[in-house]
């Protein structure tokens, strides 16, 4: 009776693997696809990699770096922002760079002093004080000189009525003093003078080194606040507040590779697509006046035909466009730029990856 059972769900079993192979076995309808692959619309089309960028004069995003290093202060700008040339979008922490200016700007300003006293010179506080040791000098003398006169006469009226001894030192007295009166007009005519000239020229040298050093801050100081070098839109501000940024740009740890610490791009119009023609394909390439291009946006049934720019006459190693910093050095391309109006009906942001196909008219 069990043997029975056992030999009846071997045949089940053996039934249900059958069905079950049937059944797979039958073609299964397929499913419909999200969107349409890129196709090939031109009879003898060329197919090409592309990416989307700002479209400006170079046909590229503009990379800002800071020309000095530091620590972020304060971010001033959001991604997405329209901004003038010139407005500041981040600043880096200046507080040495600012200390350094101010302690030049004092320097130069106590040279500045100390050459205006020098071109000033004579003071009359000084000349009066030189003057007045001219005629204290002259008094002197005048007094040494009746002194020597008077034992002069007495000596030659009657050698004994004055000592040899005094009558040498009355007319040493006259020599002093007439050496100090010589030394009084000279220091007289000298504060009269005022600053000697190479003193003068010396000092202004000094003021002007200071004033450069000044200047030469003051414009470094300027460099900590990173500015917007063109009108245009802030596409990523790859730094915040607190990060360090040199003027390599910020250190990516995912890409091991240097970012830029603001990537800026042009009004949204229009944008380009720069493409990458296989060095085998650039000879099939038409003409530019007889250039026609079309865009596949991926993931899309988005296509946008393109308006040819320019061609880029320097054939390159080809790099992967999701890491730059691995070069296919086996493989090499010719760059070729277009560019199409920003479509109303859909998003379309730089840096995507699209499909182009290059035809002819």
């Amino acid at each position: 009776m069990k043997t029975r059972y056992v030999f009846g769900l071997a045949a089940l079993g053996a039934l249900l693997a059958v069905a079950s192979a049937v059944v797979s076995s039958l073609p299964k309808k397929a499913m419909p696809p999200e969107f349409t692959p890129a196709t090939n619309p031109y009879e003898h089309g060329i197919y090409a990699n592309g990416i989307v960028e700002s479209y400006l004069a170079s046909g590229e995003n503009i990379n800002i770096y800071p020309e000095v290093a530091g620590k972020v202060a304060r971010v001033l700008v959001h991604e997405g922002a329209s901004v003038k040339a010139g407005t500041p979008l981040l600043q880096i922490d200046d507080s040495v760079q600012r200390a350094t200016v101010a302690q030049q700007q004092q320097q130069a300003a106590a040279a500045l002093a100390t050459l205006q006293e020098l071109q000033s010179m004579p003071r009359k506080e000084t000349l009066d004080v030189a003057k007045a040791q001219v005629l204290l000098a002259q008094a002197n003398r005048k007094t040494a000189a009746d002194e020597f006169d008077k034992q002069k006469r007495s000596f030659d009226t009657d050698p004994r009525s004055v000592s040899r001894d005094a009558l040498d030192s009355a007319h040493n007295a006259l020599l002093a003093a007439d050496a100090n009166l010589q030394v009084a007009t000279r220091q007289y005519d000298l504060t009269r003078a005022g600053a000697w000239v190479y003193d003068i020229n010396n000092q202004q040298m000094q003021y002007n080194a200071l004033v450069e050093s000044y200047k030469a801050s003051s414009a470094l100081l300027d460099k900590y606040a990173v500015a917007a070098t063109t009108d245009g839109v802030v596409l990523a501000v790859n730094t915040a507040v607190g990060s360090f940024v040199s003027t390599q740009g910020v250190y990516d740890s995912y890409t091991q590779a240097f970012n830029p610490v603001v990537v800026m791009g042009a009004s949204q119009d229009y944008f380009a697509v720069r493409c990458y023609i296989d060095e085998i394909l650039v000879s099939r390439l038409p003409a530019p006046e007889h250039m026609r291009a079309q865009m596949s946006v991926r993931g899309t049934d988005l296509k946008i035909p393109l308006e040819f720019v320019r061609t880029q006459p320097y054939v390159t190693p080809k790099i992967e466009l999701a890491d730059q910093r691995q070069e296919r050095v086996d493989l090499r391309v010719l760059p070729v730029i277009f560019r199409f109006k920003n479509p109303s009906n859909s998003r379309i942001y730089p840096g995507e990856l699209v499909d182009v196909y290059v035809g002819e008219k």
